[in-house]
This record gives structure tokens, sequence and C-alpha cells, in this order.
């Protein structure tokens, strides 16, 4: 087993590992600027541009609260813990009906078993290579919203408890269950209402996270893991992708293509994960490193010519994070 003294020095550690308050909430500032942005554009000059404009960068940035929580789950995003937890949770995970306090224990659980029996994200990367129809398929489910109607519909059950359970009871338990994603999104929805804009938060928010949301997740996860060349090696079971600018706003965003020195160094915050890539290649070991010069590459590498492949394993189940 591989330690991050192979790859670091002291010093490097401690300057990399180095957590901000004001960084976070820049971060989180940053992201919901977007947002409302995005809104606000659309709703000065409503056109088919700005419509998918806004679609594609809130998606993003969606995508980018996501990774602010996961920042958050390794209690990187601030040095302060309760304001880690409590912005985490509230400003991140909640809007995009997700749990800060689930979502912990089960990716801290993926980062001890990377690509082993029992990493619970093994679904997600296991049925790689498959052909380019059945990506096809896939991405089209994302786009038209029914990867979203399945996920949530399985999120709500799950929710509800048994289903012979009284309607009160399943009700209650929904309550308990999602009440901070519930309590969230009526207040986005209350603020956009009180501006005047209500119609907002169906167009420009629950679109984007139904459809492209959906997509740019998927093309995250399969980058991440499919198809590495070797699930034992911590340089290769995982992988770095390299994303230009308008790939960092649309598809990959807070520096979340810097997988492979993500799992490297859990205790390095995502806006110095760059920085960890450098001293990895400074430090001679490119060669060993598992990279790839775009999305696209990945994509080409994660797809085969048949007709092949359904949904899968593991697809409908997964935290997709």
């Amino acid at each position: 087993m591989r330690r991050t003294g192979d790859f670091l020095t002291l010093e490097q550690t401690r300057r990399l590992g180095g957590k901000s308050n004001l960084v976070g909430a820049l971060l989180v500032l940053q992201a919901w600027a977007l947002i409302v942005g995005s809104m606000a554009l659309f709703a000065l000059w409503p056109n088919p541009f700005t419509f998918l404009l806004g679609v594609m960068v809130i998606g993003g940035r969606q995508l980018g609260l996501a990774i602010l929580m996961h920042d958050a789950a390794h209690g990187l995003l601030f040095a302060d813990r309760r304001l880690n937890d409590r912005v985490g949770s509230w400003l991140c995970a909640f809007p995009v009906f997700t749990s800060l306090a689930l979502y912990r224990p089960y990716h801290l659980q993926h980062h001890r078993f990377t690509q082993q029996a029992e990493d619970p994200d093994l679904g997600l990367s296991q049925a790689f290579p498959t052909s380019r129809a059945s990506l096809r398929r896939k991405i089209l489910r994302d786009l038209t919203g029914q990867t979203a109607f399945l996920r949530r519909g399985e999120q709500i059950r799950r929710a509800l408890g048994p289903s012979d359970a009284p309607i009160r009871d399943q009700l209650g338990n929904l309550w308990r269950t999602e009440k901070g994603p519930l309590i969230a999104n009526f207040g986005l929805l209350a603020g956009l209402w009180v501006a005047g804009y209500w119609w907002l938060y169906p167009v420009m928010w629950l679109l984007p996270l139904a459809t492209w949301y959906q997509l740019v997740s998927r093309i995250r996860n399969i980058a991440e893991h499919a198809v590495v060349p070797d699930n034992d090696d911590p340089l290769r079971n995982t992988r770095t992708t390299y994303a230009n600018p308008l790939i960092r706003l649309l598809v990959a965003p807070f520096w979340v293509n810097y997988h492979l020195e993500h799992h490297l160094f859990m205790f390095v915050p995502c806006w110095r994960l760059p920085q960890a890539h450098r001293a990895l290649l400074d430090g001679g070991h490119r060669l060993s490193m598992e990279l790839k010069p775009g999305y696209l590459a990945v994509l080409k590498a994660a797809t085969t010519g048949g007709k092949g492949g359904g949904r899968s394993p593991g697809e409908r189940t997964a935290q997709h994070i």
C-alpha cells in the first residue's frame, strides 16, 4: 500500500492540506452567482440561446454544488467543521435533493474499497466498456428526464418506507427523510416568487436538474473509474481528465476532473488539486498515472462499436455524486 510520503514531501503535504473558510465561501458564492446570473439572463432576454445556455450552465453548477458537498463530506470545504457541515448541507446538498449526512459514510466506503468488491460505486464502472448504441440510449434517457424520474422515484419510495404502512406514517417518513431538500427547495421557490419570477424554479432549476445535471453526472462517473487499467494501483484505478475552460464551466466544475489526485490525497481541498497534480508530474510519476486528454477521449475508450448493453448494474440505485 502506497502512502502520501511516497509522493509528497512533508512541506508539500502541509501546504496542500491547508483549508480556508474564505475560499470555501467564495466557491459556494461563485456557484450560486452563476446560477442566479443564468436565471436573470434568461428572464431578461428569453430566447432559445439563453434558454439552452441557462440549462447547461445551471446544470453544471448543480453538479458543482454536489462537488462542494463532496468536499464537505471530507471536511475540506471550510476549516470550521460546523460551518463546513451546515453550508455543505443547506447551500450545497439539499438544493439538489441530496443529504450530506447520508452521503458521507457511503462515499468514505468508496474511498476505502476503490474498485474492489466492497466499493458501493462499483456498479457505475464495471459495465464498461459498453456499446456506443447503449451509451447513446443512456444519454437520451438523461436529456429527456427519464433518468431523473427513475432516481427520484426510487428516492421517494425509499423515504416513504414500507408500502403497506398507513399513508400518515409514510408521509411522516418522507418528511423526516427529505425535510432538508424540501425546505431548501421551497425557500428557493419562495425567493423567486417574491422576486416575481416563480416560473424560473421549474424552468431554470428543476429542468436543468432533471436533464443536463444527469448527463454531466454520468460523464463524470465514467471518467473517474470506468475502464481503468489496474484496479489495485492507486495511480491507475482512477483517472485524471484534462479539461479546458468551457468544459470546466459546463461539465467538470470545481476541479472534479483531478480525480486521481483526490483519491491519492483525500486531505487536499478541491481548489488545491491542480497543485497536487503538478507535484505528481514534477515528482516523475506522469508515465505511471492514468491520464486522458479530454472527456471525448474517455467516452471513446469506454465504448465499443457493438449494439449490446442495457442499463448498467447498479445504475438505478447508486448515488451519482
